[in-house]
């Protein structure tokens, strides 16, 4: 895991170019604090930019940028998880290899296959590799869309960075885009391909872009992508798959010459990954979890019930409305683009930092793959009323009862209405007013400017593309993915491994979801194996006591002199309860960011 950077820009001053590549590589500092490393050809005024973080062969021959047949070189952001089989089928083929690092198998992959090698990969991982014969550059992300990759295309050069902050080494691309405010009220994060800076966006998940040097043009291709075929229609045969793959894939995430663990929350799906974990390797397992004073939101007693049965070398702390206080500031600042949560990762990988982990293991995707959320019961509402007459849904966003007011949503078309519906924030009505704009701007922009799918699915895998393409990918993924790389922390997650996503994908629905009991497939296959009270319990999330900490926090309460009455008013529904923190929290990135007027 580590963070890439790069500039290509025939016309631009060769020097410059490389000293801008090195600040790019200090603002990204935190997310490979082990090395540095620049390549750079002056002929083509190409710069390639490295931080490192160590966790495959950790001597210098895992410096990058890294070479290979002195034709192609890397710089690599992730982890390849079937490294060892590409590996041993190129040996057999006469490669040769000089390190022990994944990196080297993916560019002698490249050498043999070219583009082909992309879809080979079963990984995490976001990178750019040059090939000075073809005299070509890709950009390349993997199909779950784990790893951060965004670029620009403006001025006639190629710029990228694994975060939006590096970008502000360049004047000409800090243009804001003007929506932001928009789509953070709307969703709580920024949907892709949306990003702070107005010429800035992120490579499509699963896509790799080829830039051809000769003729300055790129264009975007697919590498693969996952879809529903609903083959799997016995429940045990899928029980059975399902247990396979997910076990296949922890022991494939455990690989690591550094320290790991795994954040254990006391809820089924990290249980499960610890309990895997354990299997591999034995006395060694790290286990981390977070707890709290207030036992509404602390979940020690699973979290010890999971860590005694595992005998984990368990790592347990107490989170203090103090420590949220004193660090809330610094949180806001190392989000890159907005979001609405994200926090309590800040924490967990903080903490991982200081008792010298390096990699952990996360349970996100389990919810989205296999029926974990309420809107997984609520597609079936959601879907008869987006059927009533526009004229009839506009009315919803005037009604007194906020609990109705996001049916308005569903007048847009496609995946997005039914998103908005199901886990939107503010509603255009109430944006409009909080931004001083006109509804029908509001409704303009999101209706335009943002990603829109028609995704012909039956209702429980409907539910489950929106969650694993919105609330996963958009945030999810990106809060675990910077928030942990504030501190060095590499998150890998088995449940989107590609072997565990495609089974998923390929069970009938029939099958995969149970409208009692969530997550049923999973409980089959590991819950006899877990303590019980670990999957027969209510679902509370890996929260935090938002609430209570956010009503002290001085920039919640500086919302409540803003000039804006709308403003005003969520401050005031949120300090008496009737409002979630997470709009609060949206409001106040925002302020931060300095979208907010």
């Amino acid at each position: 895991m580590c963070r890439i950077s790069g500039i290509i820009n025939p016309t631009y001053n060769f020097e410059d170019a490389v000293k801008q590549v090195q600040e790019m590589c200090q603002l990204q500092k935190h997310g490979g604090p082990d090395d540095e490393g620049i390549f750079f050809n002056k002929e083509k005024n190409i710069v390639l930019g490295h931080r490192r973080l160590s966790l495959l062969d950790l001597s210098a021959a895992g410096h990058q940028p890294m070479h290979y047949a002195e034709r192609y070189t890397i710089t690599y952001n992730g982890e390849l998880y079937n490294y060892q089989s590409i590996k041993n089928t190129l040996i057999a083929d006469g490669y040769v290899f000089k390190t022990n690092t994944d990196t080297e198998v993916m560019l002698a992959a490249f050498a043999k296959w070219n583009s082909f090698a992309f879809a080979k990969f079963n990984g995490m991982f976001a990178f750019v590799l040059y090939d000075k014969v073809a005299n070509k550059i890709y950009l390349v992300r993997d199909a779950a869309g784990i790893k951060p990759l965004y670029y620009s295309t403006a001025n006639n050069a190629l710029v990228f960075a694994s975060e939006l902050k590096a970008f502000s080494v360049f004047d000409y691309l800090q243009e804001q885009n003007n929506n932001v405010p928009i789509f953070q009220m709307a969703y709580g994060f920024l949907p892709e391909p949306i990003t702070m800076l107005q010429h800035v966006k992120p490579l499509p998940k699963g896509f790799y872009l080829e830039y051809d040097l000769a003729e300055k043009k790129y264009s975007l291709q697919t590498i693969n992508f996952f879809s529903f075929n609903n083959t799997i229609k016995i429940k045990d045969d899928a029980t059975e798959l399902v247990y396979n793959e997910i076990s296949n894939a922890v022991k494939r995430q455990l690989i690591s010459d550094a320290p790991i663990g795994v954040f254990l929350s006391g809820g089924l799906d990290s249980s499960i990954i610890a309990l895997l974990a354990k299997n591999e390797v034995q006395n060694n397992l790290n286990t981390l979890s977070i707890n709290f004073d207030d036992i509404n939101y602390s979940e020690k007693k699973y979290q010890d019930l999971v860590a005694q049965k595992l005998q984990s070398k368990h790592h347990s702390v107490l989170l203090k409305e103090s420590d949220f206080q004193n660090n809330f500031n610094k949180i806001l600042n190392d989000m890159d683009n907005p979001s609405c949560d994200g926090i309590n990762t800040w924490f967990i990988s903080k903490y991982a930092a200081e008792i010298g982990l390096k990699a952990v293991l996360s349970g996100i995707g389990a919810d989205e793959l296999f029926g974990g959320y309420p809107s997984f019961t609520r597609i079936n509402k959601a879907l008869l009323i987006q059927k009533t007459p526009n004229s009839i849904l506009k009315l919803s966003s005037k009604i007194l009862n906020k609990k109705y007011n996001r049916i308005a949503y569903l007048q847009m078309q496609g995946m997005r209405g039914l998103y908005l519906f199901l886990r939107g924030h503010f509603t255009p009505t109430e944006i409009a007013k909080h931004l001083g704009s006109y509804e029908r701007e509001i409704w303009n922009v999101l209706e335009t400017e943002s990603t829109s799918h028609n995704i012909n699915l039956f209702k429980g895998n409907k539910a489950s593309w929106l969650e694993f393409n919105y609330y996963m990918q958009d945030q999810l993924l990106k809060d675990a993915d910077v928030m942990s790389m504030a501190h060095g922390i590499e998150i890998r997650v088995p449940f989107l491994d590609n072997n565990v996503i495609n089974t998923s994908f390929s069970i009938n629905e029939k099958v995969k979801f149970n409208k009692v009991l969530k997550k049923e497939l999973l409980i089959n296959a590991f819950g006899n194996k877990l303590p019980k009270e670990i999957w027969d319990r209510p679902k509370m999330g890996f929260g935090l006591p938002f609430a209570d900490w956010l009503k002290n926090s001085e920039a919640v309460k500086s919302l409540s002199t803003n000039n804006n009455k709308a403003i005003k008013n969520t401050y005031n529904e949120f300090v008496l309860g009737n409002s979630h923190w997470s709009k609060i929290m949206s409001l106040v990135v925002l302020q931060h960011k300095n979208c907010l007027n």
